[in-house]
């Protein structure tokens, strides 16, 4: 018997065990951005966003999020390596979520139904925000920023002489 077609598979299932989401994060979702959703009327569609927080605003009986859309990694984080942004969303959950946790610029996913559209200013911009009825408000840890600090070699022909 081959052992190389049991291992493979055994790797496989391990590196797809890596990639996987949080658990409240999965299911299927519209591959729909919230700039198409602004732009139609996409009314109770099941979607997936993230992006970074703008603005948490509690409210008597639930708490808003205003969020810069990006496009979400396979684990369903906000991937943030350029200025890519799919649009500016409404995000709403019943409960109160603290404005000092949930603060500008950090990373959160949300999943949950269009339930329509609100528009607010952004300066003097009149902007039509999709607005999510939220089932889920997942924040990721902060990214951990690493200084890497580079020596030359002690040793002359790594310096490049020779």
């Amino acid at each position: 018997m081959n052992i190389r077609i049991p291992v493979a598979g055994i790797a496989v299932v391990l590196l797809a065990a890596c990639a996987t989401q949080p658990k409240p994060l999965q299911g299927t979702f519209q591959p729909l951005t919230a700039h198409e959703a602004s732009a139609g009327d996409h009314t109770g569609a099941l979607v997936r966003w993230g992006g970074r927080i703008i603005r948490t605003e509690p409210r008597p009986d639930q708490t808003c999020f205003e969020v810069i859309s990006t496009r979400l990694s396979a684990d369903g984080r906000p991937h943030w390596a350029s200025d890519d942004t799919w649009g500016r969303f409404i995000a709403c959950r019943t409960g109160f979520y603290d404005p000092a946790l949930f603060q500008p610029n950090r990373e959160v996913t949300f999943t949950g139904r269009i339930e329509g559209h609100e528009e607010r200013k952004v300066e003097q911009y009149v902007y039509r925000f999709p607005r999510l009825a939220a089932d889920v408000v997942y924040l990721w840890p902060e990214r951990e920023r690493v200084d890497v600090v580079v020596r030359p070699a002690p040793w002359p022909w790594a310096w490049g002489y020779w």
